[in-house]
């Protein structure tokens, strides 16, 4: 079922979760696990990253430097396949502008539509370490609503080759992100509203936000986002936080404010295990609160971790 779908369909806020695919060489297992921990409190859909290639530069013994190229978390098809099939539960795949061909793009959305997967979020996706600025693949797309369009298009049965016959068209629910406290790169909110809004006026049908540790950034960000005439779905996204060292990392990663309550509360604890509950009992306020103010979806970004997400959804939910 398509997200939209499953939003119009409810009459209550629903539950999903975002996981990243394994590490090169890691199994399938220990995501499984983490996966299984959360069903039974009946998420509506999980979220599956997609994680872009890196130059990497090793020195040779004759002291030259070898680029390698690698894809540190591969499998975001396989890994969206096999939760649909072994859970029952909707994938949906995110898809991103950073290494990947149109071609590339078309030909990953044809497999996911093999797939029976009809849900995909959309980004443009960070620049890489080894990039000040993001870097489009070669006839690849520089922003995300480039994305969108290729998307819709193939959902007219629109492909890259305008020789193919009796082409099939897909049938894709699109979602983007959107920035409570704005994108980094954007000069000012309105600004980021205007490019927000052409994604969705040119298909995108529900946002999934940023996260953000303080619920009045949710709601303003709601309030612009109606406005500027954006009438789709917005969904909250939600981190919890887990160790003093993402008192400095997720400011400086994603341009986000932390409230200072929650601030010198983590200041107070001994250790990561006191902090990761504060964290908890931080996030299931927000979610409380969220909840009451009827958001469609409590989306949470597990980070790879469930045990932290099932106290709170237990609690919430």
């Amino acid at each position: 079922m398509k997200v939209i779908d499953h939003i119009q369909k409810s009459n209550k806020t629903l539950l999903s979760f975002e996981i990243l695919p394994p590490l090169k060489g890691e199994h399938f297992q220990h995501l499984e696990a983490n996966i299984t921990r959360l069903l039974p409190y009946h998420p509506s859909f999980i979220d599956v990253t997609y994680h872009q290639q890196e130059v990497e530069y090793r020195e040779l013994k004759d002291g030259n430097l070898q680029k390698r190229t690698i894809r540190k978390r591969p499998g975001t098809v396989g890994i969206s396949a096999a939760i649909q099939f072994k859970t029952q539960v909707d994938v949906v795949p995110h898809l991103i502008c950073g290494g990947f061909s149109k071609e590339d793009t078309e030909n990953a959305l044809i497999d996911l539509h093999f797939l029976e997967i009809d849900n995909i979020l959309i980004i443009r996706g960070d620049p890489v370490s080894n990039q000040k600025q993001f870097v489009p693949e070669s006839n690849g797309h520089k922003h995300a609503i480039g994305l969108v369009q290729q998307v819709v298009d193939l959902n007219k049965g629109i492909y890259l080759d305008d020789e193919l016959e009796n082409n099939h068209p897909t049938n894709f629910c699109i979602g983007v992100a959107g920035y409570p406290e704005k994108h980094a790169e954007a000069p000012n909110l309105q600004m980021d509203l205007h490019y927000l809004k052409a994604k969705v006026d040119a298909g995108a049908e529900y946002i999934v936000t940023q996260m953000f540790f303080d619920n009045q950034k949710y709601f303003d960000f709601v309030a612009h986002c109606r406005a500027a005439g954006i009438d789709v779905p917005i969904i909250p996204g939600l981190k919890v936080l887990s160790s003093v060292k993402q008192l400095m990392i997720l400011p400086q990663t994603f341009h986000i404010d932390l409230p200072d309550d929650l601030v010198k509360e983590a200041l107070k604890c001994k250790d990561n295990a006191a902090i990761k509950q504060v964290g908890v009992e931080w996030s299931i306020q927000q979610s409380k609160e969220l909840m009451a103010h009827q958001v469609p979806v409590l989306h949470y970004y597990t980070m790879g971790k469930s045990d932290n997400i099932e106290q709170i959804v237990k609690s919430v939910f």
